[in-house]
């Protein structure tokens, strides 16, 4: 070990981090976000060195209203970024290639109980929705991209607890539809690394390491011990958002989502370089925490702004 880092962390090797904010931080703000400010917010993001980037959602407004604006948005991103969409059916889809959209992202969970809270359908007929939409998206981008995303990995906010295998089954899944890379939520989270352990193994014995993604909530202080078992075991790509923004508006008790800055402190320090500036990515968020009315909160950029003061 070095510095405290674990032998398998230390080795440096290739960490994606998918910054999430603009969508997943934005989306259940009770106070919407300008356009401009959004865009605002991309710019910064991009500038402190994040790439990988989902900018918004191709919902209906009349559901997630902070999104609404996600036509508008998608054509003045600025250059330089690797963007996605979530796209939630057929007609979101049909919006985001009218926008240009080339990576789009589909949402189920492991969970009866959460998806028909959340989009009001079984997993299995979401799947079954997700799978014609994936097909519709092949058609028309032959090369397009597409990530699925598993909630409720460990535990639902309605059922309880939630069977390991049942993940990889609905993980097998989307991979059979066509989806490129899947995303693993801890939803209200819950986790601890023992249990990211058990569940990783379970996946990789199915899905290889380089197909599957890590989105960790800290509602209880463990993303980041989670993020190492998981390094550990060999996953290498991360959702986290800006300023720990967001969380799930139809979990009960979720707090936020992973802060980026917490991420990129802990992967320096680990010795993995991310090519992210976590100076200039602390101030990334400022002017949207000044517009919700909230401080700063995620521990790393608190730290990073008291220095600068």
């Amino acid at each position: 070990m070095r510095n405290g880092a674990p032998e398998a962390i230390k080795m440096g090797r290739v960490t994606r981090i998918i910054e999430v904010g603009p969508r997943d931080g934005l989306q259940n703000e009770p106070i919407p976000i300008p356009t401009q400010a959004k865009l605002e917010f991309i710019r910064e993001l991009l500038a402190a060195g994040l790439r990988e980037i989902e900018a918004t959602s191709f919902v209906s407004p009349k559901w997630v209203p902070q999104l609404g604006d996600a036509a508008e948005l998608w054509p003045q991103l600025p250059s330089g970024g690797l963007y996605s969409a979530l796209v939630p059916n057929q007609k979101g889809l049909e919006r985001a290639l009218e926008c240009g959209v080339e990576r789009i992202a589909l949402f189920t969970a492991a969970s009866d109980a959460f998806t028909q809270k959340n989009i009001n359908m079984s997993v299995a007929e979401s799947l079954e929705v997700f799978s014609e939409v994936a097909s519709a998206f092949r058609t028309a981008l032959p090369k397009g991209w597409i990530r699925g995303y598993v909630s409720t990995a460990f535990e639902c906010p309605y059922a309880g607890p939630v069977e390991p295998r049942r993940v990889v089954e609905v993980a097998q899944r989307l991979i059979e539809i066509g989806v490129d890379e899947i995303s693993v939520g801890d939803t209200i989270g819950v986790a601890v690394p023992k249990e990211v352990e058990r569940l990783t193994s379970l996946l990789m014995s199915e899905i290889p390491a380089e197909r599957l993604a890590y989105h960790f909530h800290d509602t209880r202080g463990t993303a980041i011990a989670n993020v190492a078992q998981a390094m550990n075991q060999g996953v290498r790509a991360f959702d986290s958002s800006a300023a720990g923004l967001g969380g799930c508006p139809y979990a009960r008790g979720a707090g936020g989502n992973l802060a980026t800055e917490d991420l990129v402190y802990f992967l320096e320090r680990s010795g993995i370089h991310t090519a992210i500036d976590l100076d200039r990515l602390a101030h990334s968020s400022r002017a949207i925490l000044e517009s919700l009315g909230r401080p700063p909160s995620a521990k790393a950029q608190v730290a990073t702004l008291t220095s600068d003061d």
